[in-house]
């Protein structure tokens, strides 16, 4: 009697699929309005500023088989690879009726974001229910909603950034600062002037910002690094106050206090994209070689083996700790 293969669903924003694109993926982004003939021609001078690549899907497709083919490594094929992308095909719900067709019981949900936050993974997981009980029922479902202080993950993230510092020249490296972004969410001033995430329900503090920081915290533990700290970028285009502070005041203000570098690690991305090669290479880089100060980013995990390597033990250590569902 065969068993059913263990689902892992591997679940990503999404992407355009080309120039053509650009408007159909920011009108889903933007929950069905059209953005202005100005947004959309800055969008489409954005993505011919990085040579119109739209490399996402690629990447997320290559992630999950990497994860899946560890897994599944001198024990048969009893893990099987789904994709799931929140504003481009192949969508939640396609994921899932995949893995009802296959006979899928148990599955693993996954966002390639190694940060919690209720506006981002827990909305994926609300897609996954959603489908679940649209289709009927099934497959049981488990959830992984943060790896951000997983040892594994803060020894990759820290080779990165050893990786970065290295290239910098003794002078350079002896004043330079590292900045580690995660992209911004919208926020609300309470009474006493602080600010949560608009979906986040921490009482004391933001689970994402402190998520993020504990992460940089981490890093600069296991490499020793004093002048670090941690900024936002990509906010979005709403009337709402976004996280800050952002990282291009942060790296003009790093700038014009003398730094010899500026080392960004993008610890909340996985891949690369446009927010990583327009707003950092380009847009953050710009600020600084401006100001007169060498910038350096580390490099994105994308489907690095040893990323590869950091995700399958995150779900291995998930299927102990936590029963199906």
């Amino acid at each position: 009697m065969s068993v059913a293969p263990i689902g892992v669903l591997v679940m990503a924003y999404g992407t355009a699929s080309g120039p053509d694109d650009i408007e159909r993926y920011y009108t889903d982004i933007r929950g069905g309005r059209t953005p202005t003939p100005e947004h959309l021609a800055e969008l489409q001078e954005r993505y011919a500023a990085i040579g119109n690549i739209f490399p996402l899907l690629d990447t997320t497709r290559a992630q999950a088989e990497g994860i899946v083919e560890r897994l599944n490594a001198g024990a048969g094929d009893g893990f099987r690879a789904y994709l799931g992308m929140k504003h481009s095909e192949p969508t939640i719900p396609d994921a899932i009726a995949s893995m009802r067709a296959d006979g899928v019981e148990r599955a693993i949900g996954i966002v390639m974001a190694p940060h919690w936050s209720g506006m981002s993974v827990e909305t994926y997981i609300e897609r996954v229910v959603q489908a679940t009980k649209e289709g009927g029922g099934g497959p049981a479902f488990t959830f992984i909603r943060s790896y951000h202080d997983h040892p594994a993950f803060i020894a990759f993230l820290s080779g990165r950034v050893a990786e970065s510092l290295g290239r910098l020249t003794d002078d350079e490296r002896a004043s330079a600062s590292v900045i580690f972004s995660a992209h911004s969410l919208p926020v609300r001033t309470l009474g006493d002037g602080t600010q949560r995430c608009t979906t986040c329900d921490c009482e004391d503090s933001c689970r994402y910002r402190d998520g993020l920081q504990e992460t940089a915290d981490l890093v600069a533990e296991r490499l020793g690094l004093i002048d670090y700290l941690i900024a936002w970028q990509s906010a979005g285009r709403t009337s709402d106050p976004w996280w800050g502070p952002p990282i291009e005041d942060v790296i003009e203000e790093l700038a014009i206090s003398g730094r010899g570098a500026i080392v960004v690690c993008s610890a909340g991305f996985v891949a690369d994209h446009l927010e990583i090669l327009f707003d950092l290479d380009i847009e953050a880089r710009g600020i600084a070689e401006r100001a007169g100060t060498r910038f350096e980013r580390t490099r994105m995990p994308n489907a690095d083996p040893e990323y590869l390597d950091v995700l399958a033990a995150v779900v291995r250590e998930h299927l102990v700790e936590v029963p199906a569902g």
